[in-house]
């Protein structure tokens, strides 16, 4: 092989690792930031093959997909200054490579230390505002949405996003379980106490509501009746009135023989009266007098 053959495939082979050098490709998992003297120069970059100035330019990237923080159960207390046994875990990713390399170095090991201390401020600051029966309770769902509302506003400032922010249990310690075991049964003894006396107020409105129906029911009843007496006695007395026009004899004798009815009813009724008294009158027609 001569000398001018050997040049040729030297600079072949430097040719080649020179544009070796300097291209790079990006997949659609990772994020890309090229670097020239530890400075950011270009971002943004989309999937494929991408061109870099060898050994003055370099590239890092970072994963583009959803990541995890779950750490072991951390100890907050609540407003009532009760502790609590708080596991939770998060899901975050990075948006903005350039703001995640400036703040973290381009490290995930950092950037997890980072955001663990700023989830627990959230859930520190989050609990502190909460009773413990409002932690443990069904408003859980607004509990944790505060939360990532809350660690959000700092997170961003890193270049990343919080997806979600779960809690996974909130466990009582061995010193409050005692006293919310108590507080519980004093507000259920008293919710009980409440509704017996919401029972028996109610029951002492039906019983007056029913005692007055009762007496509007009676009273009309009495009404009607006294009505329909005074009708009867009004028509008894027109027919009496009548008969009278008629025949007054026989009205005369009519109203002696009830008169009889009434005083002679009984077996211990006495009259001592003149045998020639009106009250016998028609007694005595009777006999023949």
């Amino acid at each position: 092989m001569s000398n001018a053959m050997f040049r040729v495939f030297v600079i072949i082979g430097l040719i080649a690792v020179a544009v070796g050098l300097s291209l790079f490709t990006v997949n659609e998992r990772d994020l890309a930031i090229k670097l020239q003297l530890c400075k950011v120069v270009e971002s943004g970059y989309e999937p494929g093959l991408h061109f870099k100035i060898p050994v003055v330019q370099n590239i890092r990237k970072f994963p583009r997909r959803i990541l995890t923080i779950e750490d072991s159960p951390d100890r907050v207390f609540t407003a009532e200054k009760k502790a609590l046994k708080v596991d939770f875990f998060v899901k975050w990713r990075i948006v903005d490579p350039v703001r995640f390399y400036t703040s973290t170095g381009g490290s995930l090991v950092f950037a997890n230390d980072r955001l663990g201390e700023i989830i627990k401020n959230a859930v520190v600051t989050e609990f502190g505002k909460r009773s413990v029966r409002e932690a443990i309770s069904a408003e859980r769902a607004e509990l944790m949405r505060d939360m990532l509302v809350t660690a959000t506003t700092t997170a961003e400032d890193l270049g990343v996003e919080l997806i979600d922010f779960r809690v996974k249990q909130v466990e009582l310690m061995d010193e409050v379980k005692n006293a919310v075991y108590a507080q519980m049964n004093e507000e259920r003894a008293r919710t009980a106490a409440e509704l017996r006396a919401e029972g028996r107020a109610e029951a002492e409105r039906i019983r007056a509501e029913a005692d007055r129906e009762r007496t509007i029911i009676l009273a009309d009843a009495n009404r009607e009746s006294e009505q329909i007496r005074g009708e009867g006695d009004a028509e008894a007395a027109e027919i009496y009135a009548n008969a009278y026009k008629k025949d007054p004899e026989f009205y005369a004798f009519y109203r002696s023989i009830n008169a009889y009815k009434r005083s002679m009813g009984k077996s211990n009724d006495l009259l001592v009266l003149d045998p020639n008294n009106e009250f016998f009158r028609y007694l005595n027609q009777s006999s023949g007098e």
